[in-house]
């Protein structure tokens, strides 16, 4: 929600509508959000100033209050016959500015203002106002500032007040008769506050956030001292607010919650304890959302002490550049207006180092070259600087261009030596690291950009505010240009050559445009016209030589084709301005963007190249992957990999004499996947193939590893050093009791206890209920491995009692549930290839290739299935033949026909495919030679035979695959209607034929003369789309498919064995026997089936049958299903609800539906859900 241009300085949600609330900024703008809906419902422009505070009128529906500096108070009616802005009455000349002020939340009108020199105006109706009464007492007589930084109503009481100032710390006030009631000390007189909310469910009780550090203090109103002090952060407090109910837990178990033991002093065995003042308080059960000065966002839970959530370190403004270290892409680095450069983790997304900060705000950053670990950063006021990253500290400064803002830095990779600068006092600076000057080149504006020649270490070219593009050479001693482009219409900023094409080199400007350059013709060759506003980011892929990305202020960012400038991608999901791209050095079509919403995202780029990842799978030719650049730029030419990562991998190739396919199809899969699981998943495919564990990489231990190579836990000598020295039974007992009442406190301490005494399943359930995923299997796979063994209980005649075979069995059942949970849980975060790993770590390889599948991971199904071999096949096989329906489209039907080949006894999928093909007759029967079938003539006579001996499947099949493929309608439908005529039809029996019908050439099943029976298959194979989608439980789409079943039959002329009572029982009956076991329904009261209902429904069980392969049950979720998309609302048409995650559009452009909806569709109906009659190909 990016309406706002300038920083937001205030922000109310509307307390009786919870999807409403106000924001102002300090553009003097007031906005009123629904959230729900995500737009703005009202806006006010001219504030006449800029808001500190705003507010919902307590006493009215529809009206918002805000001030600015030291008054008035504005009242804005939203709606209503009274529409507009007011004046308070009262609250106006103020004599110092206000930074706060709180409406009464039960007298109506009552309202506090909160000001910059300490003091409180209090206003009520009908009473006499109190301006500028109750300054802390320290400061009367003085005119030194103390501002209020928080200001709380007590909900208990009318007139008591909470009131926090900066230096003076705490006091509880009477507002009536303006005393102060209580002055609250802090342990230390450094302390000061930022923030302070009351705890609704603990009456007296409030919680305070230091400024300077993130210290949570728990305090009650009858004492001046803090109950409790948590140093939660080093960074100070930001915000605080406190959550009536707590956010629902899943129960442990069906003991009664547990009681807070220090209030247990009656209980058995537990002696009273002796209270400290501080202890005579229990803390309040209740959670705290914690804002942080660095942009940490949390969620506390004061009763346990700890965590609830924790999202550290985020950027808390925008963030204007975004590089992938050279050496190692795991890490990327960002450069914010918050003054701080930070470095992320981005398989785990979490920031692992943050500069020092206070740099004012940071434009733009480069790594240095090699392993050198350090950042050069330009600031816009403070020069330039380089931050040694591993010591966490500014190792040199650049002042050359003294107090004016630096644009943009670079550090040559060619020669480590050197860094440039560009700055808005005209000047292009280049530098040894040491601050030697070697060049300052003048400019005749600000120069906004520049970029080193990745061919030429002495050249370098720049963006101007002279709307000119310059290149420089360095080997001359000369101060002037070598080259001056012109042709921007207004200023030029960021610059790029090209990594694979010298000469080359592109510029990005506020015209709205991105031109293309030719060093050597001193010409402009392209201009890529489509942004609508300013160009920001620019980026070259390192592979395919045409590919070019730009980021824009219009919120979008592009992918262009620059041979003949089409736009062949654009990016809405940013909410704001994309400031900076980058590309993975190591995966070329990994990018990251980052941007003015404050989020950086990693984006594929993989599906721009599609047909030449499925070439590496179908083993083509070297010359349909690899090129030159010339023959990759040539017009309409495929993509070709022209750059270095591609190259490494074919010389390393070549040098292999075994096993040359399985590396081809590892090293270019991670090549060309995004990170995120691959580079784990192939390992494990490499300790299933019994490759040596020598070989598997350092940091394999910090993936999801094989069961076998998990050795024992950290913690466990602590456990075994309890060893007792009392009867083991008594010891054994005490341990569980031990352990039962940690489980109750979810205290981690209770891990030692259970592996002591061997309880394993109380451990997995322990960390199992926490949502601790990855350390319940740990354990599960340790025990199997037989590394937790509880000690021996002698029995009475002599014998040791541990039955090691039944455990063992025992713990591998565990082992997969917690596997198959964990996965469960990554895959439902929209992380198919890691629920993938966790399945292959307990050698589960049908499950691991259908979790592919379901994610829409089709390649790399099909790379680590052609891998693992036979125990693999039947999924691979049905991953082949999904990848080959992607493939039926205009250039790649060959392609299409060589991956079908790959699968054993695959006439069938051949003749869909060749049936489906529409190419001239020549080329039709071209390519049923290739597929050995026989000519179309042949087909025809074949077909007429078939249809006179009554072998109504032949027959179908070679009208198909003849001239007239439309005599194949009638036959297969009658066929169909007669199935379904019959009371004990089988849902196999019909699919088979509706599947090959449906593979009729789209033209001829378009024709006139075919409306009717176009209109029968249709509605068949919707009916029979949502029996397969209740098999294969694509529960989201059951509705929808019946609902377009019984729409064909309202509107269209036919005549069919279906009826549309027939589909809504059916559709009932469904949802009354699934809806007990789905959780979708939690808000619903549950109504039990009625007795025809369940009958219903077992017939449909009936004539279903079992899914072939078990794991591909359960709904597709592809990659990004869960992230927010920002400036493109779609809503789908199936559901009618809001989209989340990837947008699917229909044929009509227009229509959406999620991807993952259009993707199960598409498994069990291939036609589209606008009943056109046009395949769907979502893959």
């Amino acid at each position: 929600m990016s309406e706002h241009k300038k920083t937001i300085t205030a922000i109310s949600w509307c307390p009786h509508n919870p999807d409403m609330f106000a924001s102002a900024s300090a553009d003097n703008l007031v906005i009123i959000w629904n959230v729900a809906e995500q737009k703005v419902i009202a806006r006010l422009d001219n504030t006449k100033g800029i808001p500190a505070s705003l507010s919902w009128c307590w006493n009215s529906g529809e009206a918002v209050a805000f001030v600015s500096h030291r008054g008035p108070l504005y009242i804005w009616t939203i709606s209503g016959p009274d529409c507009g802005v007011a004046v308070h009455k009262e609250a106006h000349s103020f004599l110092s500015d206000i930074c706060l002020f709180r409406w009464h939340p039960r007298k109506k009108g009552k309202v506090v203002f909160g000001h910059t020199d300490g003091s409180l105006s209090i206003f009520q109706p009908g009473a006499k106002s109190q301006k500028h009464v109750l300054r802390p007492e320290s400061l009367e007589g003085t005119d030194e500032e103390d501002p209020v930084t928080a200001l709380e109503w007590d909900p208990l009481s009318t007139d008591y007040l909470l009131v926090a100032n900066l230096h003076n710390g705490i006091r509880l006030v009477d507002s009536e008769s303006l005393s102060c009631i209580t002055t609250f000390s802090f342990p230390s007189a450094a302390a000061s506050v930022q923030c302070l909310a009351w705890v609704p469910s603990a009456p007296g009780m409030f919680i305070t956030g230091d400024s300077q550090v993130g210290v949570l203090r728990v305090w009650n109103v009858s004492r001046t001292t803090p109950i409790d002090n948590f140093k939660l952060k080093k960074t100070g407090f930001h915000a605080l607010h406190v959550l009536n109910s707590p956010p629902k837990k899943k129960c442990f178990s069906a003991h009664s919650p547990s009681k807070n033991h220090h209030t247990s002093s009656t209980s058995e065995a537990v002696p009273p304890p002796t209270l400290s003042q501080n202890q005579a308080f229990s803390l309040p059960p209740g959670h705290a959302v914690c804002c942080f000065m660095d942009g940490g966002v949390g969620l506390y839970d004061m009763g346990a002490k700890k965590w609830n959530f924790l999202r550290d370190l985020g950027h808390v403004e925008t963030i204007f550049d975004c590089k992938f270290k050279p050496d190692d892409p795991n890490l990327l680095a960002t450069a914010s207006f918050d003054g701080t450069i930070k470095v992320w983790d981005i398989n785990t997304l979490t920031a692992v180092y943050t500069s020092p900060g206070n740099e004012g705000v940071i434009y733009s950053l480069s790594w240095a070259p090699g392993d050198l670990n350090c950042i050069a950063g330009a600031t816009s006021r403070n020069g330039a600087f380089i931050w040694d990253v591993r010591k966490g500290k500014t190792i040199t400064r650049f002042n050359e261009h003294g107090k004016n803002g630096i644009f943009c830095i670079a550090w040559s990779h060619k020669d480590s030596k050197r860094i440039a600068t560009c700055s808005g006092d005209g000047f292009c600076i280049i530098r040894t690291i040491d601050g030697k000057i070697l060049h300052k080149y003048k400019h005749p504006a600000a120069v906004f950009g520049c970029d080193w020649s990745q061919n030429n270490k002495d050249m370098i070219a720049t963006g101007c505010e002279d709307k000119n593009v310059r290149v420089y050479y360095l080997a001359t001693s000369s101060d002037q240009p070598l080259k001056v482009f012109t042709g921007h219409t207004a200023k030029v900023f960021h610059v790029r050559w090209s990594p694979l094409r010298e000469g080359i080199l592109c510029s990005g400007s506020d015209d709205s445009t991105v031109r293309i350059w030719d060093y050597t013709q001193d010409a402009c060759i392209n201009i890529l016209s489509g942004h609508k506003a300013p160009v920001r980011g620019l980026m070259w892929n390192t592979e395919v030589p045409y590919l070019l990305i730009s980021g824009s202020w219009d919120y979008t960012i592009r992918v262009w084709d620059t041979r003949d400038g089409t736009c062949l991608d654009t990016v809405y999901d940013h909410g704001a301005d994309v400031y900076g791209l980058t590309c993975h050095p190591n995966r070329p079509f990994t990018m990251a963007s980052c941007s003015r919403d404050s989020t950086v995202r990693l984006w594929s780029l993989t599906p721009l190249i599609s047909p030449l990842q499925i070439n590496i799978l179908a083993d083509q030719q070297w010359e349909e992957i690899i090129g030159n650049t010339d023959r990759a730029m040539a017009s309409g030419a495929p993509p070709l990999l022209c750059g270095k990562v591609s190259r490494d991998i074919k010389q390393e190739l070549d040098k292999l004499t075994s096993n040359v396919r399985i590396k081809k199809l590892r090293w270019f899969s991670e090549c060309l996947s995004p990170p995120g699981g691959s580079k784990n998943l192939w390992d494990l495919v490499a300790v299933l193939k019994d490759q040596d564990d020598s070989l598997l990489p350092q940091n394999y231990c910090k993936g999801i590893m094989h069961m076998k190579h998990l050795v024992r836990f950290k913690t466990w000598d602590k456990a075994l050093s309890v060893a007792p020295g009392v009867s083991m039974k008594y010891w054994r007992k005490l341990m569980q009791r031990r352990a039962d009442q940690l489980i109750q406190e979810a205290n981690n301490e209770v891990i030692p206890y259970c592996i002591a005494t061997g309880d394993v399943k109380k451990l997995v359930t322990f960390f199992t209920s926490r949502g601790q995923l990855k350390e319940a299997l740990l354990v599960a796979q340790t025990a199997r491995e037989g590394n937790i063994q509880g000690p021996q209980v002698s029995a009475p005649n002599g014998a040791a009692c541990g039955d090691g075979n039944n455990k063992a069995e025992d713990y591998n059942d565990l082992l997969h549930r917690v596997s198959k949970e964990l996965a469960e849980w990554y895959f439902q975060d929209g992380r198919a290839v890691l629920a993938a790993c966790c399945h292959l770590a307990v050698d589960d390889m049908e499950l691991a290739m259908s979790n592919l599948i379901r994610g829409n991971e089709l390649e790399l199904a099909v790379c680590v299935g052609t891998v693992l071999g036979d125990s693999a096949t039947p999924v691979t096989n049905y991953a082949l033949e999904l990848l080959a329906r992607k493939c039926m489209s205009v250039t790649t039907w060959d392609l299409a026909a060589d991956l079908l080949a790959m699968i054993p006894d695959s006439q069938m999928l051949l003749v869909k495919l060749c049936a489906f093909y529409p190419g001239s007759t020549a080329e039709v029967n071209d390519l049923h030679e290739r597929c050995h079938l026989p000519t179309t003539e042949e087909c025809l006579q074949f077909a007429e035979t078939n249809h006179n001996d009554g072998e109504t499947f032949q027959a179908v099949k070679h009208y198909l695959l003849s001239p007239v493929p439309e005599k194949a309608l009638p036959i297969g439908l009658l066929y169909v209607k007669e199935q379904l005529s019959s009371s004990d039809w089988t849902l196999d029996a019909v699919h088979q034929i509706l599947d090959l019908l449906s593979y009729i050439r789209t033209d001829r099943l378009m024709l006139h003369k075919c409306s009717e029976d176009r209109n029968e298959l249709l509605i068949f194979c919707g009916y029979i789309a949502a029996l397969l989608a209740i098999r294969r439980h694509y529960n989201s789409i059951v509705p929808a498919l019946y609902e377009y079943t019984s729409q064909l039959l309202k509107r269209r002329e036919v005549s069919v064995p279906i009826r549309i009572e027939q589909l809504s029982a059916e559709l009932d009956a469904w949802r009354a026997c699934t809806q007990s076991a789905g959780k979708s329904f939690e808000d619903l009261p549950y109504t039990p089936p009625t007795e025809s209902q369940r009958d219903v429904y077992s017939i449909l069980l009936n004539r279903i049958n079992e899914e072939p392969i078990k794991g591909l049950i359960g709904p597709d979720y592809v990659t990004g299903s869960n992230l927010p998309s920002h400036s493109d609302v779609h809503i789908s048409c199936l559901t009618g609800l809001r989209i989340q995650g990837p947008v699917y559009f229909l044929e009509d452009g227009k229509s959406a539906i999620s991807l993952n909806d259009a993707l199960m569709w598409a498994k069990v109906n291939p036609f589209s859900p606008l009943g056109t009659g046009i395949r769907l190909n979502p893959f």
